[in-house]
């Protein structure tokens, strides 16, 4: 018997992200899995044994993870796919900047959704999610702000989201869940504090090698 459609796409969600991950850690060393095919069958499997009904409730075990994870963001699972398309079937990689802008953009919009959700502040931003207009203006803004740079990542990810939520093919009736989860917020922080980081270290590189390059 199927599980509601909402709950198979949120399992089938979590699954791809997955084995997204499962492909990553294969091939981040030269190992026996560095061949395609030897990966494909690998995440082929992951994919599979991760439908396996297991238990007193005869539930899949990838139910049990979403148990610990909650759902996944469209936004989240796009990115795992196209990731895992990449690796499997070298689907073209996203570029560094378009990376770049997405971590920035989901970034910000984490440290505005969570610490006030969670009651640092007498706003709760969530309530925008359940259909305010402001809201979609934002994101339309954002969209073609992106568009007029070149950017073409977080528009088509917020149209993703938007088609999602309109549909209804989350449990979750809130724009928000379909934009942005707690694990792509964390890799998105983590990325921007690495890049801020990598940028601080070499203007300190370029301050200490002009002094020596104008003793000479």
């Amino acid at each position: 018997m199927l599980p509601p459609l909402t709950d198979f796409i949120a399992l089938l969600g979590l699954n791809l992200v997955l084995c997204a991950g499962c492909v990553r850690l294969l091939t981040w060393r030269k190992t026996m899995f560095s061949s395609q095919s030897l990966t494909k069958w690998a995440v082929a499997f992951l994919f599979l044994l991760s439908w396996w009904p297991i238990g007193a409730a005869n539930l899949p075990l990838i139910a049990y993870v979403r148990g610990i994870s909650s759902d996944l963001s469209i936004t989240l699972v796009a990115l795992a796919s196209w990731g895992l398309c990449n690796r499997l079937f070298d689907f073209p990689a996203v570029s560094k900047r378009e990376r770049g802008a997405l971590g920035v953009v989901v970034a910000a919009a984490a440290l505005l959704l969570y610490p006030l959700a969670l009651g640092w502040g007498d706003w709760d931003p969530y309530r925008l999610g359940w259909g305010s207009p402001g809201m979609l203006v934002v994101l339309l803004l954002i969209s073609l702000v992106c568009c007029a740079r070149g950017l073409y990542l977080v528009p088509l990810l917020i149209a993703l989201a938007l088609v999602g939520w309109t549909a209804g093919v989350l449990e979750s009736s809130n724009l928000w869940d379909y934009l942005i989860d707690p694990w792509l917020a964390i890799a998105s922080l983590f990325r921007c504090a690495r890049a801020g980081l990598e940028k601080l270290m070499t203007a300190k590189r370029s301050d200490s090698d002009a002094p020596s390059l104008l003793s000479r």
